[in-house]
């Protein structure tokens, strides 16, 4: 108990140092009532869905739509806001603060400043076993430490993030060719949306989610894992030339990635399709088109609009381009929590009792799981509706399918919701993704017992097409022994 008092003291003490050095006349009250209301924000987050509010998260939430973020809106939100952070906030405004000169204001910062140092010192030096050990075996405290991680957070995003200057696009394979063929290439690349692969039935599942997938020549990999845990990061990192270890924000921004390399070829059409946010910056250079309004998406109901409304129209942009390779990415919607039951229409409710809250901690293990599971059998509907379209193109061209989710997702086990949380310390259910391929009849002899990553897009793309340039590697390309 001393132990975890002197904690507290150490903790507090901190807190009083780092507002100290930024208070005066002008900013006490703007940052103490601002530490209040994103903490309490924060809080609410925290322990109930228990993610960690990391650079990651940040960019994560900055790039999340209105329409994703009432999913998270609820009455224990506001009544977290409300206690945590609102009613504090307008004592703090009402509080008086007392006249001080300059030399007045600047004696009694001093004062703080070094009695804060100095309890800090002295309770550290008084326990200096017991914060050796402390600090060595629990270092994953620190990110559960609110304000002061999110603070941190903040100038680590704004350090990643921001640049002194614009951002300079760095080219990528502008030497890349493609030597022409008798039959043209359409490929579509469904990028999936937080499905783990523990909980698709063409890996074990004991429930049945993936019903008519089975039915198809699919090559499924049962061993794929994601780059990162959320989409912001896993996104732009897979289709990328950086493998996960060489991988960060900046790079991602300021190079080209696969689908720039193909456009350089002069013989691949492309169009992105998004049902999610957005594409995180992958497709700022080709074809885009938003299919999360109901000014595009013919299949948008109570607010939801579904995946398959993304394929209306894909077959006559297919027909205008009988003799040109063709690239198309639907970026899903798929199964982004917290309201897993919104993300499928009611006919696809095989699996009951279903969660219908996005409180999450309200719901038994059970109920939370169903409606996962059921928003994964209206994707696995959605990607045989995927695989069907394909067919009907097998005479003008090759066809071929790659299914890929961006990452996993924690349903409860261990206390975790969703996903987010910092690779090292991730549980498999957010990095363990589930992902196939698909190439008509023809069955390939790939070894998909192998562990693959989403760093194998980058190359398996480019060989599919038959790309040939300098920054292709066939040591990644999955696909290159079948070749």
């Amino acid at each position: 108990m001393v132990y975890l008092g002197s904690l507290v003291m150490v903790f507090i003490s901190f807190m009083i140092l780092f507002f100290s050095l930024l208070s005066s006349k002008y900013t006490t009250k703007p940052i103490l009532i601002t530490t209040l209301i994103i903490s309490a924000f924060t809080s609410y987050f925290m322990n109930v869905y228990h993610v960690v509010i990391d650079s990651g998260m940040l960019r994560n939430t900055i790039q999340t739509d209105m329409h994703e973020s009432f999913d998270l809106l609820s009455f224990k939100m506001v009544l977290y806001v409300l206690f945590l952070g609102l009613i504090p906030s307008w004592f703090v405004y009402k509080m008086k603060l007392q006249p001080q000169t300059v030399k007045e204001a600047s004696i009694s910062k001093l004062k703080s400043i070094l009695l804060s140092v100095l309890l800090i010192v002295i309770l550290l030096f008084s326990f200096s076993k017991f914060y050796t050990s402390f600090f060595r075996e629990h270092k994953l405290l620190r990110y559960y430490t609110n304000p002061t991680y999110w603070i941190y957070s903040i100038g680590n995003y704004i350090d990643k993030t921001l640049d002194s200057g614009s951002t300079i696009i760095k080219p990528l394979g502008l030497d890349a060719l493609i030597i022409e063929r008798e039959e043209p290439k359409l490929v579509i690349m469904v990028v999936g949306e937080a499905t783990r692969a523990d909980h698709f039935s063409l890996n074990g599942y004991a429930k049945e989610t993936n019903p008519l997938l089975k039915k198809e020549k699919i090559i499924n990999f049962p061993k794929m894992y994601a780059c990162g845990t959320s989409t912001a990061y896993s996104v732009p990192c897979m289709f990328s030339v950086f493998d996960r270890s060489d991988y960060s924000y900046k790079k991602g921004i300021s190079n080209e990635n696969v689908l720039d390399v193909l456009k350089h070829t002069h013989r691949v059409d492309m169009l992105w399709r998004d049902n999610n946010s957005d594409s995180k910056g992958v497709a700022l250079r080709v074809p885009y088109e938003d299919y999360k309004s109901s000014t595009t998406n013919t299949l948008c109901q109570e607010g939801e609009c579904r995946d398959e409304g993304m394929l209306v129209g894909l077959d006559n942009y297919i027909n205008e381009r009988k003799n040109r390779n063709i690239l198309i990415v639907l970026h899903q919607m798929g199964n982004h929590g917290p309201a897993y039951y919104k993300r499928y229409p009611k006919v696809f409710e095989k699996f009951t009792p279903v969660c219908e809250t996005n409180q999450l901690e309200e719901c038994t293990s059970e109920s939370i799981s169903n409606a996962y599971d059921n928003a994964l059998l209206y994707s696995d509907y959605f990607l045989s509706k995927v695989i069907q379209l394909l067919k009907k193109h097998n005479n003008s061209h090759e066809t071929s399918m790659i299914y890929m989710s961006d990452h996993g997702e924690s349903l409860g086990e261990n206390g975790l919701y969703l996903h987010g949380l910092p690779y090292f310390m991730a549980p498999d259910a957010q990095t363990h993704i589930a992902s196939f391929m698909w190439f008509g009849d023809e069955t390939k002899k790939i070894d998909n017992m192998k562990s693959y990553s989403q760093d194998n897009l980058f190359h398996t793309l480019l060989g599919l097409f038959g790309v040939q340039t300098e920054v292709y590697d066939k040591r990644m390309d999955i696909l290159n022994e079948h070749r």
